[in-house]
Order: C-alpha cells, then sequence, then structure tokens
C-alpha cells in the first residue's frame, strides 16, 4: 500500500520540483515577456535532467522517508520487548532457583536441628556411661582397700 501511494506522489513531487528549479531559475526578462516556447532552449536540459532523475533514482518523499523511520522504529521496539521478555524470563528461572533453594535450606536446618539433637543425646549416654564406670572403679577400687562387703572400713577392730 505504501509504494501504491508513493507512486502516485512521484508525478506532483516532479512537479513540484519543475516550478521550484523554474522560480528559482535566473532569467534576463520577464516571465511575462517571453514567447511560447521561448524558455526551451535554455530550460530544457533542467527539464530533462530532472525527468532522467524522477526515472532513474527518484527522490524519496518526506512521507516515504517517514513511514521507513517509523517501520525500523517499530522494529527496534520489537526487539526491545522481545529482549525484555526474555530478560523477564531469566528473572523468573532465577526466582524458581532461589525458591528451590530455600525449600532445600529449610530442610537442611530441620535435618541439622536433628543430628545436633541425636549428638546431644549420644553425648548424654556417652557421660552417663562415664560416670556409671567411674563409680564401678571407684567401688572396685574401695573394695579392694575394705573388702568385697565394704564392711571392714567403717568399723574399727575390736579388742577381745
Amino acid at each position: 500500500m505504501a509504494d501504491d501511494s508513493a507512486g502516485r506522489r512521484m508525478p506532483f513531487a516532479f512537479l513540484t520540483d519543475l516550478q521550484r528549479k523554474f522560480i528559482s531559475a535566473p532569467s534576463s526578462s520577464s516571465i511575462d515577456e517571453v514567447p511560447a516556447y521561448g524558455l526551451q532552449g535554455s530550460f530544457g536540459p533542467t527539464i530533462a535532467s530532472l525527468m532522467n532523475t524522477y526515472n532513474t533514482d527518484p527522490p524519496v518523499d518526506e512521507l516515504t522517508r517517514a513511514h521507513t523511520e517509523l517501520n525500523q522504529v517499530k522494529d527496534i521496539m520489537v526487539q526491545n520487548v522481545e529482549q525484555i521478555l526474555s530478560r523477564g524470563e531469566r528473572i523468573e528461572l532465577l526466582v524458581d532457583k532461589t525458591d528451590v533453594m530455600a525449600g532445600q535450606a529449610t530442610a537442611f536446618r530441620r535435618g541439622a536441628r536433628t543430628v545436633r539433637r541425636q549428638m546431644w543425646w549420644k553425648n548424654k549416654k556417652i557421660l552417663a556411661l562415664c560416670v556409671l564406670v567411674g563409680l564401678f572403679l571407684f567401688w572396685v577400687l574401695l573394695a579392694q582397700v575394705c573388702g568385697a562387703g565394704l564392711n571392714q572400713c567403717g568399723s574399727s577392730p575390736s579388742k577381745t
């Protein structure tokens, strides 16, 4: 559609350019005094070069240029939106990984607490066992000195 409307604007752009060149062309006499076809010799090459320009490589009119720039801006905006969406997907991936790591940290904390309690009880059991072994060794030592029933340590020998 843009090419069709540009094709319809081309003749008007040519005529506007021709009028601008004609008005700006230096003339020795007033245009009203020139007979018909009187400027054909001096202005003919200008018309021929202008026709050649518009037939081979026509200048881009402002609307077509603006339309092209608008398409370029639109393409850039589409790329920006795609980058933002891809960045959003990466952020969502990071958030998911963070949630997984938070769950793993909570599970680790619970496991560490359970292991700590088990080790505390194991230490208490070992301490109790050490106390019992110590008391047994103390009793064995006392039994060596005082006898197996510990009856000779508390009483003094009687004289009969």
